[in-house]
This record gives structure tokens, C-alpha cells and sequence, in this order.
């Protein structure tokens, strides 16, 4: 996938874990820098459960899953719900 491709799944991926979260966001920079945190992180599950390499969709679906990881963790240690 190209550099801009991936800053739409971050987009996709922040905006939804948002959503998911039950929350608002952290604005547009945040949510793309949470997406593109997430996307490693899903990445990095899914070559640990030897998931395979798929498209946007595959791509944008793992992001989300790490992207809602990492807010959970980010509210476990601060504190924020």
C-alpha cells in the first residue's frame, strides 16, 4: 500500500476506534498518528497469528483492531474513560 493509502486507513482506523470507543476523537492529526500506531500494532498481531497480507480493507480492519488496543491501554494508564 502507498504512504497515502496508509494515511487513509489511519484516518478510517482512528476515526472508527472513536466510534468504538465511545468517544469523540482526538482531532484529525491524532486520530491518523492513533491509526497508523494501531496499524503497527495490527500488523504485528497479525503476523503473530499468521493471519496473511490483504488489501485496504484487510489493512484498515487490522489498524482499527490495534488502534482500539492502544486507546484501551492509553486509558488504562491514564485514567481517562
Amino acid at each position: 500500500m502507498g504512504f497515502i493509502a496508509w494515511i487513509f486507513a489511519g484516518l478510517i482506523a482512528g476515526w472508527l476506534t472513536g466510534k468504538i470507543m465511545k468517544g469523540s476523537g482526538y482531532g484529525v492529526f491524532a486520530d491518523i498518528l492513533l491509526g497508523l500506531v494501531g496499524a503497527f500494532v495490527g500488523g504485528f498481531i497479525s503476523n503473530a497469528l499468521h493471519l496473511g497480507h490483504g488489501g485496504f480493507i484487510h489493512s484498515t480492519i487490522l489498524a482499527t483492531i490495534g488502534a482500539v488496543i492502544v486507546v484501551f491501554l492509553f486509558r488504562l494508564v491514564t485514567g481517562n474513560r
